[in-house]
């Protein structure tokens, strides 16, 4: 693995994409999207981890983290691990029209890595990009927080729930669901 796909500093803010197998649109019920908020939610207050910006697309999720006390990869590897878990035990126990297709897609997935395990929904990596200046943090917040509008989900970046736009905006008025530590 070359050096820049690794986190050479986890205490500087890093964006990273996690992605599901396949780009499958999985995060389309609010289920998902609470086992997402948990889990970060979880790594902030336990794992030593800072969030600073956020979306949740359908496929992946883009952030930009930092962490003072654990190794980022750590974390993430974690974090991708529990997900995937509590994705598989929501599909098969929730009202889930997609059930079978789901499950054979991430056994499949798990079948051609042939690690052991049953099911496989992120895809290996998370591409790590260091923002070690002011105008790389800016670029990628913005980026960030453009992507569903980038998408045609939404005319304006306000209205995408699943983010850390209002924070950014000073909107008090939504909060989000994960606990974000701006970057200024």
């Amino acid at each position: 693995m070359s050096q820049r796909y690794k986190v050479i500093d986890s205490t500087v803010p890093t964006f990273v994409t996690i992605t599901i197998i396949d780009w499958v649109d999985l995060f389309i019920r609010p289920t998902y999207f609470k086992i997402l908020d948990d889990s970060l939610n979880y790594c902030i207050s336990n794992k030593g981890l800072a969030v600073h910006a956020y979306v949740y697309m359908s496929s992946h999720i883009h952030l930009i983290i930092s962490s003072q006390e654990n190794e980022l990869q750590d974390i993430i590897r974690d974090f991708k691990k529990h997900t995937s878990k509590e994705f598989i035990k929501a599909i098969k126990e929730l009202p889930e029209s997609r059930r079978e297709w789901l499950l054979a897609k991430f056994n499949y997935a798990a079948k051609r890595v042939k690690k052991g395990v049953s099911y496989k929904v992120w895809k290996d990596g998370y591409h790590p990009v260091i923002l070690d200046t002011s105008k790389k943090i800016e670029q990628r917040i913005n980026y960030i927080h453009y992507n569903p509008v980038a998408s045609e989900l939404v005319y304006h970046e306000r209205d995408w729930k699943n983010s850390s736009y209002a924070v950014y905006e000073g909107d008090n008025l939504e909060t989000p669901s994960v606990k974000v530590h701006a970057l200024w």
